[in-house]
């Protein structure tokens, strides 16, 4: 099995909430492939309980084999040689075995897959864990994959579940320093492939078996029979019913159209429909609006968030009849544009903290009619704004970059009298570093300053 890296976190959560006493009823949700299993297996490894993983099938089967399991743990024939049709009379005969001072859990993975199969489990649940179960000293745990069956079925104000749970944890992306753990490649192999497929960690497995990038996404994107060829219609598919409709609207942003207007002319549907779905898709992760730093959050602009989406729709899914064809190859200039803009948000949302830590309250993108920066950070407290560019490029001249910064700073109206400015070229490598320009500190990162970061912290 592959080690286990990182959660520490979400583990050191679920520690906590198994040494307090009494009942505990915890969620954990996520996308498909996000870690879920692997994070619950490894809390539960040491412990005393029943772990069942449930599967895309009908309620019958699923109480049968949710039924059996739990004979099995309880050592109960009669349990095991009953058969039960409906959750109410299942979680009934539960009040009689389950004892209720022992501390042991129950973890029922991929429990939106109950959900789907029969939406009434939610009050026969909460009925037994109203009346029975929050008594006891059970640690219940409920999984799933189907991220707004989890949400509008588990956790909203609108379900019989509603308030019940005493802790919920909702699995995101593993950081790009982790995430690169799973390679053994260099450092620019791994942002490559962390910028193709971001911190998901079934995709980093995935990928750790290829022996470079290149290799890699041709064998898994680029084929008819790749790993990753149809990944999206299941992600989709999972989470909409209308996935025509989201699929337009994500491929309409991969294809520069970024105001909502654009979207839903690109679309073909009425601007002003076009917001829910809109919502929806930020709500996933799977797209983001951004507004310059210091804008007004009436505007702003539609970007594909997630890394594997942003670039399945850039390479696959307009180049499909092609790799149908195996006649498609993608060309360096078109991976680099696209890794370009990759680079500039990772430093911006990942590694941009790891190095500077939390001193600026704001950072972002910045723009304002022609000008633009990749990255404005700001402290408000004490006064220090620091303009930085990124630049996927080798032998950057880094004294041309903060001659353009500082004239570019000049537009950025944020106390323009007492603020103490510093600029940041991050780069693949540099003809040369620059500490200094204009009397102001220049901080320059390459890719093995990057390497050094990601593998020691700051």
């Amino acid at each position: 099995m592959i080690r286990f890296i990182d959660r520490g976190d979400e583990i050191g959560l679920l520690e906590e909430e198994w040494k307090k006493e009494k009942a505990r009823f915890i969620v954990v949700y996520g996308r498909r492939r996000i870690g879920k299993t692997r994070l619950l297996m490894e809390f539960a490894a040491d412990k005393k309980g029943v772990y069942f993983i449930g599967e895309d099938t009908s309620r019958q089967i699923h109480i049968r084999d949710l039924k059996n399991a739990l004979a099995d743990f309880f050592n109960d024939s009669f349990l095991r040689n009953t058969e039960i049709r409906d959750w109410s009379n299942f979680f009934e005969y539960l009040k009689k075995i389950i004892p209720e001072k022992e501390r042991f859990y129950i973890i029922v993975d991929e429990f939106s897959y109950f959900i789907k199969a029969d939406a009434s489990i939610t009050s026969s649940l909460q009925k037994f864990w109203d009346l029975f179960l929050s008594r006891t000293n059970v640690f219940f745990v409920v999984s799933g994959s189907i991220f707004g069956l989890m949400e509008e079925s588990v956790l909203s104000s609108s379900s019989p579940l509603y308030g019940r749970r005493t802790r919920d944890i909702l699995l995101g992306q593993l950081p790009a320093r982790h995430a690169a753990m799973f390679l053994a490649s260099d450092i620019e192999e791994k942002l490559k492939t962390i910028m193709c497929i971001g911190g998901i960690p079934e995709y980093l497995i995935k990928a750790s078996e290829s022996d470079n990038f290149k290799s890699f996404i041709e064998n898994e994107f680029f084929r008819k029979s790749g790993y990753f060829y149809r990944e999206p219609y299941y992600l989709l598919s999972q989470e909409f019913k209308e996935i025509k409709t989201y699929f337009s609207i994500i491929n309409a942003i991969a294809f520069g159209n970024t105001k909502a207007t654009e979207i839903a002319n690109f679309v073909g549907i009425d601007s002003r429909e076009i917001y829910p779905y809109l919502e929806n898709l930020i709500r996933h992760g799977f797209i983001k609006k951004e507004i310059s730093v210091l804008g007004d959050r009436k505007g702003g602009i539609y970007l594909i968030e997630d890394n594997f989406f942003d670039f399945w729709f850039n390479f696959v899914y307009p180049n499909r009849n092609s790799i149908e064809r195996k006649s498609y190859s993608a060309s360096e200039h078109d991976l680099n544009r696209y890794l370009g803009k990759r680079f500039e948000m990772l430093i911006r949302n990942d590694i941009f903290q790891e190095i500077f830590g939390p001193k600026f309250e704001k950072l972002g993108r910045w723009w304002h009619k022609d000008k633009e920066i990749d990255i404005v950070a700001l402290s408000e407290q004490t006064k220090e704004i620091l303009f930085a560019e990124c630049k996927w490029q080798e032998k950057v001249n880094a004294e041309k970059i903060a001659k353009e910064l500082a004239e570019k700073s000049r537009f950025v109206d944020w106390n323009l009298n007492e603020r103490k400015e510093t600029f940041a070229v991050f780069a693949k490598s540099f003809r040369k570093k620059i500490y200094e320009f204009g009397g102001k500190k220049v901080y320059c990162f390459d890719l093995k300053d990057l390497g050094r970061v990601m593998e020691n912290g700051k």
